[in-house]
């Protein structure tokens, strides 16, 4: 009997341990917090970034364009899922900073040109989804007739030494990847399971302290899947990330509002980010201790 996958288990088992986490309340030598981020450069006002999505045309006209100018007007970082040249020509048009994230196409030389084409306008960084080459039920997976094949290591240093960008990898989940990344020369990683790529799959938050121990600082760290509000994103910070990266909360309000929904957004879960900063004498995004977050070890 073929395996029926359950709906979303990754998902929940994600949301449930962000959910677990408690923080300590702390008020002496509290000071009105600063939530800038800086990575490769760039300095930010908030470390909530888009998630590296596709395909929102559905959602808004243009929608991928409109989300980075939401995003730009927030002075937020974008990053850029699949999509054709000129769209993603269009997101940097919009003053946006954005990172395109390149699928792992068993075509190496489209990769390279997407590279190529992404330093000729001006992307802050690129980088590979390494979560989707396979496919549940077909071995390699395949998209928009395109087929997926995973990367080397070797492959991956050797991407990396052919741009002078910065490298992301997204779908980094375990100490052992990290450290093949680092290895490799890839200055930043988004810490994800893609929203359920896999069953099971540890939460993001689960093992990204021992990411950020094996890192040190080396690599910028992303967190992705189930991020909704600036408490998370604080507890993300607190554990060892640099920033988050924010998608489903954004769908409503860009569909509805278009750009100013998707600057709302990102600045209600800035300030509440920061709320939580001032009410954890937290100074700023780099300075957060995370001895304030501990697990739950009792019964709801």
């Amino acid at each position: 009997m073929p395996y029926e996958r359950k709906s979303q288990v990754s998902d929940h088992i994600t949301r449930a341990y962000i959910d677990s986490l408690l923080v300590e309340m702390r008020h002496l030598d509290a000071v009105e917090p600063s939530t800038e981020m800086t990575v490769f450069g760039k300095t930010f006002s908030t470390p909530v970034a888009t998630a590296a999505l596709s395909h929102l045309s559905g959602t808004y006209p243009d929608g991928m364009a409109a989300m980075a100018k939401g995003a730009a007007s927030a002075n937020a970082l974008v990053f850029s899922g699949m999509g054709p040249r000129a769209e993603l020509e269009r997101m940097i048009a919009s003053g946006a900073s954005v990172i395109k994230i390149i699928k792992p196409y068993g075509d190496r030389e489209l990769i390279r040109a997407k590279i190529r084409h992404a330093e000729e306008h001006g992307a802050l960084a690129v980088g590979i989804d390494t979560d989707h080459a396979f496919d549940r039920r077909h071995g390699y997976d395949a998209i928009e007739g395109r087929a997926m094949y995973p990367l080397s290591s070797r492959e991956l240093a050797e991407l990396v030494s052919g741009t002078a960008l910065p490298f992301v990898i997204k779908g980094v989940l375990s100490r052992v990847e990290a450290r093949k990344c680092l290895d490799c020369g890839v200055k930043g990683m988004v810490i994800s399971h893609h929203n359920g790529r896999l069953d099971c799959a540890v939460p993001p938050l689960m093992v990204l302290p021992e990411i950020a121990e094996e890192t040190q600082g080396q690599a910028a760290l992303f967190v992705d899947c189930a991020i909704q509000s600036g408490l998370d994103v604080f507890k993300a910070l607190a554990l060892g990330a640099t920033g988050c990266c924010v998608g489903r909360p954004l769908m409503p309000p860009l569909k509805e509002k278009g750009p100013d929904g998707v600057r709302e957004v990102i600045q209600s879960i800035t300030n509440d980010l920061k709320y939580t900063m001032a009410m954890t004498a937290s100074p700023d995004v780099r300075h957060i201790d995370p001895s304030c977050v501990r697990l739950a070890n009792f019964n709801w």
